[in-house]
């Protein structure tokens, strides 16, 4: 399986754009970065920034059209995992318990979210039960 490279912040930013409107070109994800970002960025920076995460394999270039489309290699999902991953690692020594508890400590969390987390560790406990059992 191909490593999937490590992504900066204003990487991490330009894959959320991607993830949601993708294929995009330059002058897309240049717009996208002016709105969320709330200051205005440079065509050059985006267009520069989208090369790099090419040559790292984290985007893919449709050159077929005179503006070049770009789309996210890893799914949304996938990138998420790595980037916990790494850093329940390094942060939290791969306790990720305390990675998890941390981020729900953070912000108010919706009664809703917080019945889909219970029924997903009710699932994960489930499913190590049976794993005992056998």
């Amino acid at each position: 399986m191909k490593r999937i490279p490590r992504a900066t912040d204003s990487e991490l930013l330009i894959l959320k754009i991607l993830w949601d409107h993708q294929p995009a070109t330059v002058r897309f994800v240049t717009e996208e970065l002016t709105r969320l970002k709330g200051e205005e960025v440079k065509y050059t920076t985006a267009l520069k920034l989208l090369q790099l995460m090419h040559e790292k394999g984290l985007v893919e270039r449709d050159e077929s059209e005179r503006s070049h489309r770009y789309s996210a290699t890893h799914p949304r999902e996938k990138m998420q995992r790595h980037v916990l991953k790494d850093l329940a690692s390094k942060i939290f020594g791969g306790a990720t318990a305390d990675l998890a508890m941390q981020a729900l400590s953070v912000q108010k969390v919706e009664p809703e979210e917080l019945r889909r987390l219970k029924a997903y560790i009710d699932q994960q406990l489930q499913n190590e039960e049976k794993g005992n059992d056998e």
